[in-house]
């Protein structure tokens, strides 16, 4: 390894760029315009990489192993393994318990004393591992940075080494036994176990990270304490009070929602979900299968984002790659986004705090890379970043490509996910905490904005995420002026910030600023195609069937097109979708998925939800390499990134419950296939509990409960009363509504009307 001090992320020579960037887009010259925007580039973000493994030999005198099964129970967060070996029945349980805070292992046999096994670690980081008091441990240091992978896949990591050990953080894990019968010797610096009838196994980790603004210099936090207290505590507890516990705090979060479809298909659960997939692929009907993905995308979501400062990442928790695709962190682009987009609709609102806190982190540095990129107010985020807030547009100072490094609409993006959070919980003391952030987007993005020819206020240098235009025949351009995703992020982040000031009763002179920036705003435009133009001009593209739909950002998570609101503009996103196709890489299909349901069309929504469970398998031509998921359900870019399967979940839910208008729509895009079904405990914006049951693609009952109170607006495709209210809906444009004055803590039932 060799050592390259980690800079600053400030790029001194950034901010003279920019106005020769202006000149020539003005001019249209988009490859001077290109090789320009490349010069406002700093360092790479940082890599995530995995700790260490644990390893277990198990000694069974040369017999082999069978009736083997492996299984995960969703609903306690347990992974059991259970085998046969020479008549003895052994079982593996596995429970990762945040009350805990460590992870605990249970061997097992129906007969005693059959339990001899070794225990090892390794780690692919610099390491050394002891014994110490009948403990294993491994202690390491992990270097301080590491070239991203995408710069080449074919080439060996380039990885640095600090000396002053400012971002090479230390790390520690300790695996602590408790036996029952037997005795505990070591090998070397193995732990060896033989003859017990029963063996606990305490894991704990931590590491010396010492906060986003600060460097350690070799001291941080103590990683020994950190890891070593928690498995103190738990290991002088009985086991059965561990899992007490661990299932006690994991349902309180995953018990809220139940999904059930198509209740009088042959149920398939008894079957391994490999195979389940297989028999998916060829046509069989599994609707307990596509009921399990939802449900699988909460759980990940549960066991992911339950750490300060760190929200779930590309993979979420699980890479167990040196050198992670695309170094496992934060895209802002779309992917940390979708990973998010569940956690309020799916009633895992106590979820979003990694997130919360990683938006006020990158706010503070965004802030200076705004001021030294720019020469703006507020803050910026680009398309990357890391546990340490990086900000700048990444590219080792000019070796990243402008089509994904340099995009400017990361912190007007992530302060959607502030609003949406006090929407959904109607949390005002919450919104006046953050509304300093969102102002701060706001901000940078009145700096940020030009006057175009015409009058209107536009973004340049701009990029549609990751794609390209044609021009003049056949050129192609990444850097342009005022793509339709740029227009669309700030046109929602003005409008949700003028609702804020508004709710809190403040600021009005900055509202009134918001207020006429926002009229003059680029309008959307639809193409020669009746698509929703990508474009400041209604270009080719270069890929037509990109796996990014960045401009129709407006119409899903944002709520400015709409079939109810903009229908013209409606068609024009459909007509983009079907340019774009149905493929896709899996978190592609995702987002496709909840955009045919804002579309309200159902069946178009589950045929993309049915793309994404193709099962995919990297090493097996039969099952190419495709947008689909992994045999264990791990959403398949490919390779694995956990936002397909986030973004999947939501995709359910919005076909089953959208409240982006100020009201509950019931069944707004419900597929064709799923004929019968009931999901409950689901989240409506304005903080209503929503449990709905159908029959034969209707409603047949709903039940609204009003967590806060307020006025309550509720849609659907039939008519329908309002039970011990006796409110009666009345017909609109789409479908039928009523309006009523909902009280905190009452329940209202939903009924057809007949």
């Amino acid at each position: 390894m060799e050592w390259r001090h980690v800079q600053k992320n400030v790029n001194p020579d950034a901010f003279k760029n920019l106005a020769l960037i202006r000149e020539a887009l003005t001019k249209e010259d988009f490859e001077k315009a290109y090789k320009l925007t490349k010069n406002m580039q700093g360092a790479y973000s940082e890599s995530f990489m995995p700790l260490g493994d644990l390893i277990l030999k198990q000694d069974f005198g040369g017999k082999k192993p069978d009736s083997y099964n492996r299984s995960l129970d969703l609903q306690t967060g347990l992974a059991v393994t259970n085998f046969n070996v020479d008549g003895v029945n052994y079982k593996r349980e596995i429970l990762a318990s945040a009350p805990a805070q460590c992870v605990v292992i249970k061997l097992s046999a129906d007969q005693v004393k059959k339990l001899s096994i070794t225990i090892d670690v390794a780690s692919l980081l610099r390491s050394e591992k002891s014994i110490n008091d009948k403990s294993l441990v491994l202690k390491g240091k992990a270097p301080s940075h590491a070239d991203p992978n995408y710069i080449d896949y074919n080439k060996e990591p380039i990885i640095y080494e600090d000396p002053t050990g400012c971002r090479g953080m230390r790390f520690e894990l300790i695996i602590k036994p408790i036996v029952k019968d037997g005795e505990i010797t070591s090998e070397g610096n193995n732990l060896v176990i033989k003859n017990a009838s029963e063996i606990l196994l305490f894991v704990s980790a931590a590491t010396s990270f010492n906060g986003f603004d600060k460097c350690p210099n070799s001291q941080g936090k103590d990683e020994h304490q950190l890891a070593e207290n928690p498995i103190k505590k738990a290991s002088v507890k009985k086991y059965n009070n561990l899992i007490k516990e661990h299932i006690t705090d994991f349902q309180k979060l995953f018990n809220r929602v139940s999904l059930q479809l198509n209740e009088n298909e042959t149920s398939k659960s008894n079957l391994p979900t490999d195979v389940r997939l297989e028999q998916y692929a060829k046509g069989e009907k599994d609707a307990g299968l596509e009921a399990l993905f939802f449900q699988f995308g909460r759980y990940l979501l549960i066991s992911s984002s339950r750490t300060h400062n760190a929200p779930a990442n590309l993979q979420g928790i699980w890479n167990n790659k040196l050198r992670a695709p695309w170094s496992s962190n934060y895209t802002t682009n779309i992917n940390l986004q979708m990973n998010y987009w569940p956690v309020e609709s799916g009633n895992l609102s106590e979820l979003f705090f990694p997130l919360d806190e990683f938006i006020q982190n990158v706010a503070v540095t965004g802030t200076e890379t705004a001021k030294s990129y720019y020469h703006a107010n507020g803050w910026v985020l680009h398309h990357n970043s890391d546990i340490w807030a990086t900000t700048n547009p990444v590219g080792d100072f000019g070796k990243g490509d402008p089509m994904w490094a340099n995009w400017y609409m990361g912190a007007n993006w992530l302060s959607r996910h502030l609003w949406e959070h006090y929407e959904y919980t109607g949390d005002i003391a919450y919104l006046k905490k953050v509304y300093p952030i969102m102002k701060g987007a706001v901000e940078f993005s009145l700096d940020w904005l030009q006057k175009d020819k015409n009058g209107y206020l536009v973004t340049m240098p701009s990029t549609s995420p990751e794609n390209k235009y044609l021009y003049d025949g056949k050129k192609e351009g990444i850097v342009t002026t005022a793509s339709t995703m740029d227009i669309g992020i700030i046109k929602d982040l003005f409008e949700n910030t003028i609702e804020a000031s508004k709710i809190l009763n403040s600021d009005a002179d900055f509202r009134q600023v918001v207020s006429e920036a926002e009229r003059q705003l680029l309008p959307f435009k639809i193409g020669s195609k009746g698509q929703l133009q990508e474009w400041y001009k209604d270009f080719e593209d270069e890929d037509p069937h990109h796996r990014h739909t960045s401009h129709l950002y407006a119409l899903h998570p944002a709520n400015l097109i709409s079939p109810l609101k903009t229908p013209e503009l409606a068609d024009a996103a459909k007509k983009t979708l079907e340019l774009r196709g149905d493929d896709g890489t899996g978190w592609s299909l995702a987002w496709k998925v909840n955009m045919w349901a804002r579309l309200l069309d159902g069946s178009h929504a589950y045929k993309l939800f049915k793309n994404q469970l193709r099962l995919t398998k990297d090493n097996d031509p039969k099952y190419k390499r495709q947008g689909g998921c992994y045999p264990n359900l791990f959403d398949a870019h490919p390779p694995f990134q956990i936002d397909g399967n986030f973004a999947g979940t939501a995709g359910v839910i919005e076909m089953l419950l959208q409240s982006q208008n100020k009201e509950i729509h019931l069944l707004p895009a419900l597929p064709d296939a799923w004929t019968d079904g009931e999901i409950k405990g689901i989240k409506a914006k304005g903080n209503f509990s929503v449990d709905i049951k159908w029959n034969n693609g209707k409603m047949s009952q709903a039940k609204i409960l009003a967590n806060k109170g307020g006025t309550c607006t509720i849609r659907s495709a039939e008519p329908f009363i309002v039970e011990k209210l006796n409110v009666k809906s009345e017909i609109s444009s789409i479908g039928y509504t009523a309006t009523f004055d909902a009280k905190k803590g009452t329940a209202y039932n939903v009924k057809p009307l007949k």
